[in-house]
């Protein structure tokens, strides 16, 4: 099994699949961290050798942004705008859509299930 950037790649997936499991990587990066690193693409996660996942390493480590890394600066950008007091920062805060969408219907995905509302009182 090789471990990557602190995750586990899925033994029976293709190397370009299994990359994707780590948060920061799709597709096209899988794709061209295969290409670097002159590994088959459609060679399976189990077949790989310790000197191509070496490669594999050392080109995420040197070029890109993954998991905890990316995490918090993805976190720090949310708390920036939110402390900026922008309407997209706003937002956030209230776990409102931030980019635009209805809010009439829909939206139920960020705003949580529905509140009752009680009747008039007489």
């Amino acid at each position: 099994m090789a471990r990557i950037a602190g995750v586990d790649l899925p033994k029976n997936k293709r190397v370009v699949i299994g990359l994707t499991y780590i948060f920061g990587i799709g597709r096209p990066s899988a794709e061209k961290i295969c290409s670097q690193a002159e590994v088959d693409v459609n060679k399976r996660v189990n077949n790989l050798d310790e000197e191509e996942i070496k490669k594999i390493r050392t080109i995420i480590q040197n070029e890109f942004k993954v998991e905890g890394a990316l995490k918090s600066e993805v976190n720090m950008n949310i708390k920036r705008l939110m402390d900026i007091n922008s309407n997209r920062g706003y937002r956030h805060h209230r776990g409102l859509p931030v980019r635009g969408q209805r809010t009439k219907t829909n939206a139920r995905t960020r705003k949580g299930r529905r509140r009752l509302v009680s009747g008039k009182k007489k």
